[in-house]
């Protein structure tokens, strides 16, 4: 059973109380989903009951109060929530990438304060990259030493979870020239949060623009970022696997309602049969996508279960944290080939009445192919033929 803390908010104790609050979510998640898409309303009731549920801080470590689930549990718990809103399961996945880095960058103190804050429900994201940016990677943000006080100025974009965050993680340039994590409060003056995401996927993430006017911020929420790159750690094998576990969810969605637009639709004329499920094609078809999707779950489990493996050394070095990468890599291939093939193969299937908007099927494909961006595939693929055949271990960063 999981366990009360102040204002109705739960800690999870285990995996599976992680599992059951994640279906409690997805259940209500799914009963607005088409409208909210349609519409472009954001899940603000489904992300307040994540956050009462508890499922923010279950990869907090148990000596700081949290659960520390298991990767797989967190694979689990992001297909749950992607397979009932594509847009759900992408919002608090900062939340878990963030958590993650603070956990190897920040003083004892610093994450007993933000780890509490979180376990008592409230919802921390990231500003996104520079707004206009040459890469992902440039950072342009200042932060600013002003009589001894510390601010921030500048952009950024694709900032995912912001408007439904009470704490924003912005990296900046220190002014003796590294890269900083500074944690500063939703309501900061001069902090600016625009929802101007136009995107044909994803609609409801409000991954818009984060603007920052001289923002003060408090040195105790100030962290080194030089720490994830001079020591061996699982910061992009993690943040990759619910990167993966979206995409497979997005693939179980479609799936489903492949199914179900399958026995409504009229069978072809020249099939003779009385119903389209009985059409030939149409059940080799869906054979086809079920080994697909089996796979990529199967996949998604086994590179989770290779970061769990980790958790269980004394410590980390290259090589098991780029074994551990190129698992989550390979989970990634499958998983983005499932979500946009099934999802494609949904509407050619269901025929003519699953492009009625009504329908909003065309909504998996969608979020497959918006989300499936963040990270392209053909970058994994290089990466897991680089590390087999030329023993190269891949770049230390998020995104691998």
């Amino acid at each position: 059973m999981s366990r009360l803390l102040a204002k109705n908010i739960h800690v999870i104790e285990n995996n599976q109380d992680a599992v059951n609050a994640a279906y409690q979510i997805a259940d209500l998640a799914l009963v607005g989903r088409n409208q909210r898409d349609q519409n472009r309303e954001l899940p603000f009731d489904v992300i307040k009951l994540f956050s009462q549920k508890g499922l923010g801080g279950i990869r907090i470590p148990k000596e700081y109060g949290g659960a520390f689930v298991s990767n797989k549990t967190v694979a689990q718990v992001f297909r749950i929530l992607s397979k009932a809103d594509a847009s759900v399961g992408q919002i608090p996945q900062n939340q878990f990438g963030l958590l993650n880095a603070i956990h190897y960058i920040a003083s004892d103190e610093q994450k007993k304060f933000i780890f509490q804050e979180i376990l008592n429900g409230k919802r921390i994201a990231n500003g996104g990259p520079e707004r206009n940016s040459k890469t992902s990677r440039t950072i342009t943000t200042p932060l600013s030493i002003i009589d001894g006080k510390y601010y921030l100025d500048g952009q950024k974009f694709y900032s995912t979870g912001t408007i439904f965050a009470d704490w924003l993680a912005i990296r900046a340039i220190h002014p003796e020239g590294h890269t900083v994590l500074s944690i500063v409060p939703r309501n900061a003056k001069g902090l600016e949060i625009v929802d101007d995401w136009d995107g044909f996927g994803q609609r409801t993430t409000a991954s818009g623009t984060v603007k920052l006017n001289h923002v003060e911020v408090d040195p105790f929420l100030i962290m080194d970022e030089r720490n994830l790159a001079n020591q061996p750690n699982y910061r992009g094998a993690f943040s990759q696997l619910i990167q993966v576990a979206i995409d497979v969810g997005i693939a179980e969605a479609a799936y489903a309602d492949t199914l179900s637009a399958v026995n409504k639709a009229r069978p072809i004329v020249d099939a003779n049969v009385e119903k389209a499920s009985f059409e030939q094609y149409t059940i080799q078809e869906v054979g086809k996508l079920r080994i697909l999707l089996d796979a990529a779950i199967l996949l998604l489990d086994e590179a989770a279960e290779a970061i769990d493996e980790l958790d269980q050394l004394d410590q980390l070095d290259d090589d098991v944290t780029a074994t551990a990468s190129v698992r989550v890599a390979e989970a990634k291939v499958y998983a983005n080939d499932a979500a946009l093939q099934i999802s494609e193969k949904l509407l050619e299937l269901g025929g003519s009445r699953s492009s009625l908007s009504e329908a909003n099927l065309d909504q998996h494909w969608r979020n497959a192919r918006v989300h499936t961006l963040h990270d392209p595939v053909r970058w994994k693929l290089h990466a897991i033929g680089n590390y087999y055949l030329n023993q190269k271990i891949p770049t230390r960063h998020a995104w691998i």
